[in-house]
Formats: structure tokens, C-alpha cells, sequence
């Protein structure tokens, strides 16, 4: 059995423009993953979603570590304020460092960078490049046209179904929790290309 996360990779919005559910969404992640003394690893921002989860997991007795591209410094507005903040050269180099760091992942709902990591790592996934839960926050439905799309391949032979096993569809942050330490169903089939 695998054991507990010490350290999950979170994925989320860092748009100032989303509505406040989200950021509210962000503070109960961050304290659960706090509460339990976990690392939560983000790409690094203090706005939005990715600087309230970070917040939160801290005020709760989390470590964090924000990892972000150099480029991204001022336009996320790092957290300085992490536990441990990465800079590194291009999202590339994100991405590893992350993955490199975590035990599991979560999506909470997000723009097309949350969208390409959370697929890169059920991807990975799928593949059986790694045996790391990969879990979908998704309270409000906003996955709900990428499972549509998904589905889709599927049925048009793109997708094997048993990447399905690969990722688990919450709605609650405790169902979340659940999920990340929960086995991980292996995936006999892979993405057809």
C-alpha cells in the first residue's frame, strides 16, 4: 500500500479574476494540507488561488514550496514568503521540479497552465511513468467539458479507458484528502497516439 503524502503538488488559478468561491476553495486546501503537516508544492505565486493556498497551508502548519519560472516573478508576484521558493529558467524546468517534489497532485479548477499540468501528470500517469494519485477537485463542475472531451476520445479509440483509473473526480476537499492517500489503481492501458 502506498504510503500517505507528505507532499502534494497543487495546481490552480493565479488569475485576480476568477470569483471569490475559488479563492475560498484555495484557503480550505491549503488548511487541510497544513492541518496534516504536509508540504504543498505550487507554482510559486502570491495572488489568487496560488497565494491563498500557500497562505493557508502555512497558517494551518504546512511547508510550502513555491517553484517559479524566472519569467513569472513579476507577473505572479512570487511568494516570498514560501517555505522554499525555486526559481528556474522556463516552465519545463517548473514542471520537473515539481513533479521531483511531490508525492501526489491536485487540480482545483484553473485556466490553460492548470489545465496542461494536471494533464501532463495523468498523462504520466497512464503511462505508468509514475504511481502518484492524481486527484480533481471539482466542486462546481468547471472539469466538467474535459471529462466530456475525454469520454470522446474514448469512444474514438484515442484514449484507452483504463486511463479513467488514473485520476480521481472529488467535489469535497475531505473526499480530496481521501483520494491522495488512497492506492492507485494501475492503468493497463495507454494513451494511443
Amino acid at each position: 500500500m502506498r504510503a500517505v503524502p507528505r507532499s502534494v503538488c497543487v495546481f490552480c488559478s493565479s488569475s485576480e479574476l476568477i470569483a471569490p468561491r475559488y479563492l475560498t476553495l484555495a484557503d480550505d486546501v491549503g488548511a487541510a494540507l497544513g492541518s496534516r503537516g504536509w508540504t504543498c508544492v505550487s507554482g510559486g505565486g502570491s495572488v489568487s488561488m496560488m497565494g491563498r493556498l500557500a497562505r493557508a497551508t502555512r497558517a494551518a502548519g504546512g511547508h510550502t514550496v513555491g517553484v517559479i519560472p524566472e519569467a513569472l516573478r513579476g507577473r505572479e508576484v512570487a511568494d516570498l514568503d514560501a517555505d522554499e521558493l525555486v526559481v528556474t529558467q522556463n516552465m519545463r524546468e517548473r514542471k520537473g521540479i515539481m513533479d521531483e517534489r511531490s508525492d501526489a497532485f491536485l487540480a482545483l479548477p484553473g485556466g490553460i497552465g492548470t489545465l496542461e499540468e494536471f494533464m501532463e501528470v495523468w498523462t504520466a500517469g497512464a503511462l505508468a511513468m509514475h504511481d502518484k494519485p492524481v486527484v480533481a477537485l471539482d466542486p462546481w463542475g468547471d472539469f466538467a467539458l474535459l471529462r466530456a472531451q475525454v469520454d470522446a476520445w474514448i469512444d474514438g479509440g484515442f484514449v484507452g479507458r483504463d486511463s479513467l483509473t488514473r485520476v480521481r473526480w472529488v467535489a469535497t476537499v475531505d473526499y480530496a484528502i481521501e483520494a491522495l492517500t488512497a492506492p492507485v489503481l494501475p492503468s493497463t492501458d495507454s494513451v494511443m497516439e
